[in-house]
Formats: C-alpha cells, sequence, structure tokens
C-alpha cells in the first residue's frame, strides 16, 4: 500500500468515527495548550525581567553589605557583616579602585511623605551621588537630578517617581512645590516617567534625593552604603574591576586570605544567572503538571485505538485475507494515532497561544509565543500519538485471519 493510499484509508477511519476521534483530541488537546500557555507565559517572563526588571547595565556592577542571597546560610552571613562606611565610599571614589569610569553611593529606607494633607507612608526614599542618573540612565518628564553643587550644599531637592507624583500631585505639575519627607521640607526639582517595577521594587514609588541630605537626616551610623561601579573600558573591562575591587576591599577589612568577602558584589550577570536558575525550577514543575495532562491524553489514544482494534477486528481479517501485509495494517493504525494527536497538538497550540495572549492583555503578564514553542508543542503531541499508537498498531497486525474473518 502507497503512503497516499494509506493516507486516505487512515483519514476515512477518523472521519467515519467522529466522537471517538473527538473524545481521542481532548486529552491532547488539554495537554498540549497547558504546555504552550506555561512556555509562553515563562518565556515572556524571561524576556521581561532581561529588558525591564534587570536595570544595571552590563559594565556596571553593585558593592553591598548583602549581595544576592541564596539561602539561609548566606543571609546569616551576610547580617554579620560590617556596613559598607562613608569613608570606604570615599577611599573607592578617590582614584584607589583604578579600573572604575564612575563610582556612585546610595542608602535608601521606606518613609512618611507628606503633600498637605495627603500623605503616603512607605515611600522608598533613595540618597545618592549625583551621577547616579547617569549610571542607571534616568529619564525625566520635568526637570533633571540634582547637581554636585545641590549635594555638597546638602539643598533639601527631591526627585519623584511616577505614582508619587500621581499620588501627591493629581492634575497638578510638580515641579517647584514642596514635599515633606518625614518632616522635613523638599522642593520637586524633578520628576521621572512611569517604569515599573525593578528587581522587586516600584520604581514609580521612589523619592530621590541628596545622599548628604540623606546622611544628614535619616542615616543612622549601622546603615549601611551601597556602590555603584561603572568598569573603565566597558563590558570588556568588568572582570578586572571587579577583581580590583575585591582585593581592595578585602584589604580594608584585613579579611584573610581564605576568608570569605565581606561583603556581595552583585552584576547583571549574576542576577540573570539567579533568575534563570528560579525560572528553572519553576519551569520544570510547570512542566511536570502540564505533562500529566498530555500522558493522559496520550493514554486515551491508545485505549480509544485498542477499542477500534476489536471493533474493526473484521474488517483487518478480510484485508489480510485479501493480501494487505501486516506493515500495512500496522502502518494505518499508527498513522491514524499519530493524525489524531498531531491535529490534537495543533489545536492545543491555538488554545495555549490564545490563553497566553488573554492572560497577557487582561493582567499585564509577559507572555511571548514564538515559532519554537508552536513547533514543540506539536512535536510532543505527534510524538505521544506514535508512542501511543504503538501497541494498538501491533495487535491489529498480528490479528490471526482466521479469528479476524469469524469476528462478530
Amino acid at each position: 500500500m502507497n503512503p497516499r493510499e494509506l493516507l486516505r484509508v487512515a483519514l476515512r477511519a477518523i472521519r467515519a468515527h467522529k466522537l471517538r476521534s473527538f473524545l481521542t483530541l481532548l486529552g491532547i488537546i488539554i495537554g498540549v495548550s497547558t504546555i504552550v500557555g506555561v512556555v509562553g507565559i515563562i518565556a515572556g517572563l524571561n524576556t521581561y525581567v532581561k529588558d525591564k526588571v534587570i536595570v544595571l547595565s552590563p559594565d556596571v556592577y553593585v558593592v553591598t553589605k548583602f549581595g544576592i542571597i541564596r539561602s539561609r546560610e548566606e543571609f546569616i552571613q551576610a547580617i554579620k557583616r560590617p556596613p559598607i562606611t562613608w569613608q570606604e565610599y570615599e577611599r573607592i571614589s578617590g582614584g584607589a579602585l583604578h579600573h572604575a569610569a564612575e563610582v556612585s553611593a546610595a542608602s535608601s529606607n521606606s518613609m512618611a511623605v507628606n503633600r498637605g494633607a495627603k500623605r503616603l507612608p512607605d515611600i522608598r526614599v533613595v540618597g545618592t551621588t549625583p551621577n547616579f542618573g547617569r549610571l542607571f540612565n534616568l529619564e525625566f518628564e520635568g526637570g533633571s537630578f540634582f547637581t554636585e553643587a545641590e549635594n555638597t550644599a546638602a539643598k533639601n531637592v527631591a526627585i519623584i517617581g511616577a505614582d508619587t507624583r500621581d499620588e501627591l500631585f493629581p492634575g497638578v505639575d510638580p515641579m517647584g512645590h514642596t514635599i515633606l519627607i518625614k518632616g522635613l521640607p523638599f522642593q520637586v526639582i524633578g520628576t521621572m516617567p512611569r517604569q515599573g517595577r525593578s528587581i522587586g521594587f516600584n520604581q514609580d514609588g521612589r523619592v530621590y534625593i541628596p545622599i548628604q541630605v540623606f546622611r544628614k537626616n535619616y542615616m543612622k551610623p549601622t546603615d549601611s552604603l551601597e556602590m555603584h561601579i561603572k568598569a573603565a573600558g566597558g563590558v570588556a573591562g568588568i572582570d578586572a574591576s571587579v577583581d580590583e575591587l575585591r582585593a581592595i576591599f578585602r584589604a580594608m577589612r584585613h579579611t584573610s586570605y581564605n576568608g570569605t568577602d565581606p561583603f556581595g558584589i552583585v552584576t547583571q550577570e549574576s542576577l540573570q544567572e539567579l533568575w534563570k536558575a528560579i525560572s528553572r525550577v519553576a519551569f520544570i514543575l510547570l512542566m511536570l503538571v502540564s505533562s500529566v495532562s498530555l500522558g493522559v491524553g496520550g493514554i486515551v489514544i491508545m485505549n480509544i485505538m485498542l477499542v477500534s482494534v476489536v471493533e474493526r477486528t473484521q474488517e483487518i481479517g478480510v484485508r489480510l485475507a485479501l493480501g494487505a501485509k501486516k506493515r500495512d495494517i500496522r502502518r494505518q493504525f499508527l498513522l491514524e494515532a499519530t493524525l489524531l494527536s498531531a491535529f490534537g497538538g495543533v489545536i492545543g497550540v491555538l488554545f495555549g497561544a490564545g490563553g497566553a495572549m488573554l492572560v497577557k492583555l487582561a493582567t499585564g503578564f509577559p507572555a511571548e509565543i514564538t515559532l519554537g514553542i508552536v513547533l514543540m508543542g506539536v512535536t510532543l503531541s505527534t510524538l505521544v500519538g506514535v508512542v501511543a499508537g504503538s501497541l494498538p498498531a501491533y495487535r491489529a497486525s498480528n490479528l490471526p485471519v482466521i479469528d479476524a474473518l469469524r469476528a462478530e
């Protein structure tokens, strides 16, 4: 039997049992749509994190007391580290670090911000150096970042995020107006466009002030600074800069050669690796759950095809008696199972992609359906059909001709 004839016979058998074919498709559709939806959302989330959440430039790294915490033991160790002090920042920014194009410092805390009777109880107030805006490529809707002169003079000026602006100044241009930060008046000299979340923080709910004002009014001796360092030579120079920084800091803190670093370093690469590790675990767990549906779909295909073999026993016997070869019978049933599963996979891909896009439209949650995800869905469903159809095809091709002809 040639391939065209084999396909025609298989399609005719599928059309002859529409309800059974639909029930066979149902499990595959559910399984594939679940997998495609989950993978699409995770792929979109990966892109979102890379483009929107991880705001560090590839040539900028952060030195903090804590760094990246992956376990309870790392947290306990980080708690014991001394805070990064202003004197340490001055030494690093004053020329001790040769592989650095620019160094900024920052410290932050949650505080109440007022304007008249309107009070925001939990706004992240960030005290930082004037070059912070350049290092993080901050954009402004109005005004600009404070200057070196304003920082040196410890002027009470502030730059506010989009949420803070909308809450405190609805329908009003905030430029030149005064806000109170923990009771102290600050003049608004800049407003920022909406940015969303970054590394767990709401960027739109922030207020930036000069670090000298922050140190004078809001910073306790036990509070730690964080330093942002732009490597000299761009991305190619970041490893040399990190190595030099590590050596200088360990020397300043008299760390023994076999001791762990008494500080943490965060780079864009380390943040991406952390996110990949988190998303990889989530992906595996979700895929295991989703694969249950696909496995159930495969079992449904196998059972229904076995029922089909019983129902068509006499047909199989007649064909074998008229000279059909066992491989033709085997190929026909295997092709039927594969076609059903592949068709269910196509429908499942459409449902899964549509569901992911609906989630994106309804909630803004990122989703990304690529050609690779589509091909993965169809390929998985086809493989399930091949595996599930193998046993029914084998049984059909090995039926004894005499017994098959006698079947009622």
